[in-house]
Order: structure tokens, then sequence, then C-alpha cells
């Protein structure tokens, strides 16, 4: 279409002898709400952070489309029975309609967190995945993950403000994700749970693996054999009982530093895990 073809000339050159490059503009943002490769920042956060932690429900909440996007398209491997005790590759979505852009969808994500109760009981706790309209007309996810947390025994409900317009690339859902690990987990662990863990010298993390096709899985077979004791790995094929006991690690060992430094430094800075 000629409008299509105007905006896109300028991505497109011939190169020519003796020149350095052939003028191609290319490296620009992408636009919100329209579907790119690069994705949003709730891909970074859904998508790459909390997504493969396989024992939580992660909730797309909004329209169907951003969750069937994130759904399934990666290769984080995970060991357990689908539906019991993982749910990585299930999508939970509250599909949005445009009567909840109008009336607010706080309703609409307490039915849904009740569902899933009902359905799947034996589920660690639950993440909200804030897509574009969240944000734009204001639901306040936070109040309800407080009250749902309490209703269910103070169950562990993390509202995740990743709205995809945050950010024009994944890269601030990493961090939003990053800051919703501290707030909503390290900072709510109960002392009970501390005190069932049983520390050692060799307790260490691998920080930014997200097991695809299996990799942290050969990292972890390594430190292993060293004489380490891995203690969690964030996320891929990793546990919300691996997240809490984090903090008392001696060393993280951090693979993709652009998606994990946050809450790495955060460790270092708090608890003094270098």
């Amino acid at each position: 279409p000629e409008k299509t073809a105007k905006r896109r000339a300028k991505h497109l050159n011939v190169h020519e002898a003796g020149k350095s490059d052939c003028g191609v503009k290319s490296n620009l943002k992408s636009i919100p709400g329209v579907m790119t490769i690069r994705g949003c920042a709730y891909a970074g956060s859904k998508g790459v952070v909390w997504g493969p932690i396989k024992d939580m429900i992660h909730i797309s909440h909004g329209p169907v489309g951003c969750g069937q996007y994130s759904w399934g398209s990666r290769r984080n491997y995970y060991v357990g029975t689908t539906g019991i005790d993982t749910f990585g590759t299930m999508q939970f979505t509250s599909d949005f309609q445009e009567k909840d852009i109008v009336f607010g969808g706080d309703k609409k994500l307490v039915k849904v967190i009740d569902e899933i109760q009902d359905l799947f009981p034996l589920n660690r706790g639950i993440t909200i995945q804030s897509e574009c309209p969240i944000g734009l007309i204001g639901d306040d996810i936070e109040a309800v993950s407080r009250a749902k947390s309490k209703e269910y025994g103070g169950k562990t409900i993390v509202p995740v403000r990743c709205e995809g317009f945050r950010g024009v690339s994944q890269s601030l859902g990493h961090h939003i994700a990053n800051d919703a690990v501290r707030d909503w987990v390290f900072d709510k662990i109960a002392p009970e749970t501390e005190r069932r863990f049983e520390s050692t010298p060799y307790d260490v993390a691998i920080i930014g693996d997200y097991n695809i096709g299996g990799d942290a899985w050969s990292s972890r077979i390594l430190l292993e054999e060293m004489g380490l004791r891995v203690i969690a790995q964030w996320s891929g094929d990793g546990s919300l009982a691996e997240l809490e006991a984090t903090p008392k690690a001696k060393l993280n060992i951090l693979h993709c530093y652009r998606s994990m430094n946050y809450i790495s430094r955060h460790m270092e800075e708090k608890f003094g895990i270098p």
C-alpha cells in the first residue's frame, strides 16, 4: 500500500561501491500497540522473567491477543505435570472485552483468580501481568492482589505493572519484573519459610537463565560436579520456593545481565550476596 511504502522507503536502499553505508534508517523504537519482533515491557516480564516460573500461574490481564502472542513460543524446558505442579504451557487470560475497558476489569480479575483456585488448587502462587489497557484505564491490580492474598491465607499474588506501552523494548519489562520480585516476594517471605531452609557454605543461584532448550540444566550439572549446591534457577525450570530461597545464597551467578542485573544488585546491597 502507498502509505506503508512511503513509511518503509527509508528502510530499503541499494549499496553503492565506495560509500560507507547505504543510508538505511534502522534501529528505530517500536510503535506501542503495533506487533513487532522486538517485543514490549509486557513481553519482557511475562515472556522472559515470570513466565518460566513453573509452579505459579501467570495471568495475561487484558485482551486475549497479548497472552496468545506470548504463550508457549519459547523452549523454556521444565520438569513437572501440567495442570498439577507446572503451568508453563497453559495460557491464562482475563480476555478483556470492550465493556471491561469502559467499566473496569477489577471484578473480572477477582473472578479469574477465584476460578484459578477452584480449577488448579495446587498452584503455589499467581502473577498478574498487565497489558496496555490496564494502565490506561487505571485498574487497581495491587488492591485486588492484597485482598485475594489475604482471602487465600497469605498466598503469593504478585501484581506486575508491565503494560506494554511503558517500554518500547522488553528491557524495561525485565526491570519491572525484577522489582516485583523484590517487593512482592522478598519483602513478604514468612519467617517459617526462612527457618525451613538449611544453608551450606556452597549455595549458589543461577540468575538470568531461562533454560532455553535445557541450557540451565547443563550449567547446573557442571556447577554441582564442582561441589557447589544450586539452590535456585531464575527462572527456567524455576519455582516460587527457589525465588524465596535465593537470599540465602552465597553467590549469584549471573547469566543474562540485561534481564536480571537489577535484582542481583539489590541482593548484593541488601543481603550481601556477591
